[in-house]
């Protein structure tokens, strides 16, 4: 998958094994699973947004990231309190 913004060379980039491509307005989330040197899978949540300069004489546009990298141990909790977040909005919207 190409990235909008890609800034670092794949070398310095951990292994992506597995990627999920959101698009949404403005914004798109990647979903990420990595492999780090020792083999250890992770994910990485990653925010790209569009971002429009239109005080220049040419409109010039440019991503901002935003990165949330979650590690194996923290997986359970993560997805039942992300999952909790979701059942709530749901619920209270």
């Amino acid at each position: 998958m190409e990235r909008l913004d890609n800034t670092k060379s794949s070398a310095q980039e951990p292994d992506i094994v597995f990627s999920k491509m959101v698009s949404v307005g403005k914004r798109i989330y990647y979903i990420d699973v990595k492999k780090n040197r020792k083999d250890e899978l992770f994910l990485t949540i990653t925010e790209s947004k569009k971002i429009i300069n239109e005080d220049l004489p040419e409109a010039i546009a440019r991503y901002e990231k935003h990165k949330v990298f979650i590690y194996k141990e923290a997986f359970d909790r993560f997805s039942s309190a992300f999952n909790d977040a979701i059942d709530y909005t749901k619920a209270n919207n």
